[in-house]
């Protein structure tokens, strides 16, 4: 079997951020979180990665990435853009935010033709992660089964707003029932008192911290491409009013195991996430990958 590919979202605008923080220094030496997501695939051992950029980026991604990258991983590119007809849709939408996450994996499809697992570039998920994902793709995966990393969404929370999780309902034996975009989870109240919640059409719902939510780790085969391509049209038509709408990738894994085309194993993992979603997260990012290089969990120069 081929070796897995990771495919990086790394289209994002960062509005909430404030600059690019694809390219942003976190590391002793400047690493960025990319780099060390791409150090922990190499030693789980993928054979390749697909940058998802906006094509304006690509001198930038080039020059951050591709010398060091160089003889240890195959690098490729693949554009987000407006251009709705090569997934079928015939019409002009004028709009400044991308589609969303499902769209920008289906831009790769002509890039990845292997398993594969998607992540998002703000996020440091830790080398156990990609361990498990990498054993997944290589020993279980296939058309009908496909699969996420479960983390707790207490593990994934930011002091400094909100976050947007794929909340999970979880079978018994550990497969994905539905999973659902909330794209304001939040802490409320304080000291002892402080709990999470999720707000939706002003209403706010007590989210349990231990609750397993997706952070865009998702292992699959090429199959979501085409699944994502056939229900994007109709996404489109409904949404095509509503200039910030997006079509994320956890609707894609809901509707393949509703209509029963697929089942999603819920990869279990105790990994405390961090990563950049506000500015005020960045010291705490730099914090705790010093502590991880001083733990001897990566050298101090990645590459």
């Amino acid at each position: 079997m081929s070796k897995p590919t990771l495919l990086i979202l790394a289209a994002g605008m960062a509005s909430r951020y404030g600059s690019l923080k694809q390219v942003d220094g976190f590391g002793p030496h400047g690493e960025t979180i990319i780099d060390y997501s791409i150090y922990d695939a190499i030693r789980a051992g993928f054979g390749k990665v697909v940058f998802i950029i906006r094509e304006e980026f690509l001198e930038k991604m080039k020059t951050v990435f591709d010398e060091k990258l160089k003889g240890k991983i195959e690098v490729d590119y693949a554009f987000q853009d407006f251009d709705l007809t090569k997934f079928g849709v015939n019409h002009v939408i004028e709009r400044t935010k991308p589609w969303g996450t499902a769209h920008a994996v289906m831009s790769a499809k002509d890039k990845v033709h292997e398993p594969f697992c998607v992540i998002n570039a703000d996020d440091f998920y830790g080398s156990d992660s990609f361990q498990k994902m990498a054993e997944f793709l290589t020993t279980e995966v296939s058309d009908q089964q496909m699969s996420l990393m479960g983390f707790q969404v207490g593990n994934t929370m930011s002091d400094y707003g909100y976050v947007s999780r794929g909340v999970c309902e979880v079978t018994p034996s550990g497969h994905m029932e539905s999973v659902t975009e909330r794209t304001n989870i939040y802490y409320k109240g304080e000291g002892d008192d402080r709990k999470i919640v999720y707000e939706e059409n002003g209403v706010e719902t007590d989210l349990d911290p231990k609750t397993r939510v997706s952070m865009n780790f998702w292992g699959f085969t090429p199959k979501i491409f085409e699944v994502a391509q056939a229900m994007f049209p109709a996404f489109v038509e409904e949404n095509k009013e509503n200039l910030k709408a997006e079509f994320f990738i956890p609707s894609v894994p809901d509707y393949m195991v509703k209509h029963k085309l697929a089942d999603f194993k819920v990869i279990p993992t105790p990994s405390k996430w961090f990563g950049v979603t506000y500015k005020e997260d960045k010291p705490i990012v730099q914090e705790s990958i010093s502590k991880l290089v001083a733990d001897g969990v990566y050298p101090e120069k990645l590459f």
